[in-house]
């Protein structure tokens, strides 16, 4: 597994206020787009490409194109939808899939409720989206479910992790395949009841309300 931790003064700035218990739910869908958009860039520096010929107004020259298969993006639902626009404007053209997992709040294991993927994801490089990797349950089950279909080329984009999470993560999926994380922070802990310190609170509430 690879951690990569987005430094930029921007990411802290939006992650400053999504922190901010006062800021309401529109604003903080808003800066959550944002900061994907900012941390896609930074978990697409590897997506595969190949050479295109093209023609400028002045001449012709190689450049390039996004290989095929194209990209998968999976949100994990329901907090990680709150992510998909601002990782699909930096890749209009890659297909999108859905995945439902909810942690068990007893048992603090994660379960599926809902699948909107293709049986064989062989040689797609995939983007799983949820906003906060806290005990690591949910984000290796997302890995699982997707190695599971042919995927080798993993890149999780959260919002947020805490050590415990990512050690999980680590001892679960280590160097069988490749996985990258990109974080825009790893805060101090997870609490007694799982949530990360300080993080900023229920992202899926913070984000749609309490439902």
């Amino acid at each position: 597994m690879r951690l990569h931790v987005t430094d930029h003064p921007l990411v802290a700035h939006k992650l400053s206020v999504l922190r901010d218990e006062s800021t309401p739910s529109p604003i903080f869908r808003l800066l959550v787009d944002e900061l994907v958009t900012l941390l896609a860039y930074e978990a697409t520096r590897d997506v595969r490409t190949e050479p295109k010929e093209i023609r400028t107004p002045v001449t012709t020259t190689t450049g390039v194109k996004l290989s095929d298969p194209s990209p998968i993006v999976i949100p994990i639902l329901r907090a990680g939808l709150g992510m998909l626009d601002g990782m699909t404007r930096l890749l209009p053209t890659a297909e999108v899939g859905f995945l439902g997992l909810q942690r068990d709040e007893e048992t603090f294991e994660a379960v599926t409720y809902a699948n909107r993927l293709p049986d064989d994801l062989t040689d797609r490089q995939v983007f799983l989206l949820d906003p906060m990797l806290a005990t690591g349950g949910t984000l290796v089950a997302a890995i699982d479910y997707v190695l599971e279909r042919g995927a080798h080329d993993v890149t999780a984009v959260c919002l947020l992790a805490a050590p415990e999470g990512l050690q999980v993560v680590q001892d679960a999926i280590g160097d069988r395949v490749d996985v990258q994380v990109v974080v825009a922070a790893v805060d101090e802990r997870l609490n007694d009841k799982k949530y990360i310190v300080p993080g900023l609170g229920d992202a899926g509430d913070r984000l749609y309300g309490v439902v």
